[in-house]
């Protein structure tokens, strides 16, 4: 996938999130879920853009670290919407396989860079 195209899906993915977040309920736990699913949905479009804009191979590989762990986290929210059934599952569930995506494409990616740091170190 190219990395324009990853630039404008974790976009569309930030604000499906944040769509999804402004419809949490205005209990104490909603509120905390809302904050938490925006903080993070939000980071992987902002910091995947960031990776796509590195000086240098190690930077990329450990921006691209923060994007994985952001999307891995924006996944646990959600799973944690669902199970504490506080939105329909339909409505969660086409987010969480987003997520679960994502979150795949930049486990590769993290690998692949790390390779590849570790191939320029070699002599």
């Amino acid at each position: 996938m190219e990395s324009e195209e990853l630039i404008k899906r974790t976009k569309a993915f930030a604000h499906r999130c944040v769509r999804l977040a402004t419809a949490l309920p205005e209990t104490t736990l909603g509120k905390h879920i809302r904050g938490q699913l925006i903080r993070c949905s939000t980071s992987v479009a902002a910091n995947y853009r960031a990776a796509c804009l590195s000086q240098s191979k190690a930077s990329f590989s450990a921006k691209i670290s923060i994007v994985f762990e952001e999307t891995d986290e924006t996944a646990f929210w959600l799973e944690f919407i669902i199970s504490e059934k506080l939105l329909k599952k339909e409505l969660v569930e086409p987010l969480l396989q987003e997520a679960q995506e994502l979150t795949a494409i930049f486990a590769a990616s993290r690998k692949t860079a790390s390779t590849n740091i570790k191939m320029d170190r070699i002599p």
